[in-house]
């Protein structure tokens, strides 16, 4: 059986120690600010993209791996004996999977996921593709496994502005809320590879936060308790840690990671955001 390959697109904002322990590839978006485009992760963060927006009120624009990078990627694994099995960001907020579904048919010998997801909701899917991988499954074992699994990825995040997303057209629930004049921080939810608008949460944004946190974790059974994702942009230390304090209070999780979301994710987001990212145990 050959060996395995997991590569995955930038947005899936793994941290640096999970990219080295998996061996995972990770293939850059491009973040454009003006007349300048950049590597997601590589060559721009998202502090750079706040500042670049608070000086010109323009957001950046975001493009998708190009199906020339892609199959240079999977040929030079294949070539090595390798099966690739790749994933992408939800293929209603990119041109990714696309992309990636030519190259791999022109490779042969690559799986590509459309992860119906963002950020570490795709994450969870691609440490979950590693273990796999690690524990000698095969690819298309793998993506078998990774086609059930990825129904029961729990992603939401709660908005502190809604301007980035508002003005970036990518969750149209946003627009009926009237910007920030009623003062809402939205919880954003992914579902069935599209962000749709949840609950509203009204009032200070660190109370809203801590709220946020518990109705999606207290008293809720249906949480698989191996692995949390709290990802962030714009976030302060101190807010950080009392919202790792309320998980912690929701549930006991073998391992809680707080990571920093990327460019590409920042940039549509903006600052200010963050989310509680998990498997459930039953999809609903």
């Amino acid at each position: 059986m050959r060996p395995i390959k997991i590569i995955s697109d930038s947005t899936a904002d793994l941290p640096k120690e999970l990219i080295e322990k998996y061996d995972i590839e990770v293939l850059p978006l491009s973040v454009t600010l003006g007349e300048n485009t950049f590597r997601d992760g590589l060559e721009i963060c998202p502090q750079d993209i706040f500042k670049f927006y608070e000086e010109t009120k323009t957001l950046p624009k975001t493009s998708a791996v190009s199906v020339l990078e892609y199959t240079e990627a999977f040929t030079s694994w294949v070539e090595k004996g390798y099966d690739v099995v790749h994933f992408t960001i939800s293929s209603t907020m990119s041109a990714c999977f696309q992309n990636a579904t030519i190259a791999a048919v022109e490779t042969g010998h690559v799986w590509t996921i459309n992860s119906e997801n963002l950020s570490t909701g795709i994450g969870l899917l691609v440490v979950l593709a590693a273990e796999l991988a690690a524990k000698g499954e095969s690819a298309e074992i793998i993506f078998k496994h990774i086609e059930e699994a990825k129904k029961r990825v729990d992603a939401s995040f709660i908005l502190n502005q809604l301007e980035f997303l508002h003005k970036g057209g990518r969750c149209s629930g946003v627009a009926a809320l009237g910007a920030n004049l009623l003062k809402l921080k939205p919880c954003i939810e992914v579902a069935e590879g599209k962000m749709k608008v949840g609950k509203k949460y009204r009032g200070a944004y660190e109370k809203c936060a801590l709220e946020y946190v518990r109705d999606r974790l207290s008293g809720n059974d249906n949480i698989e308790t191996d692995i949390i994702f709290l990802t962030w942009t714009g976030i302060d230390s101190k807010l950080l840690k009392e919202i790792e304090k309320e998980i912690k209070k929701c549930h006991k999780f073998h391992t809680i990671i707080v990571n920093e979301a990327g460019s590409t994710i920042s940039g549509h987001c903006g600052p200010g955001t963050f989310g509680v990212l998990y498997f459930r145990k039953e999809n609903i």
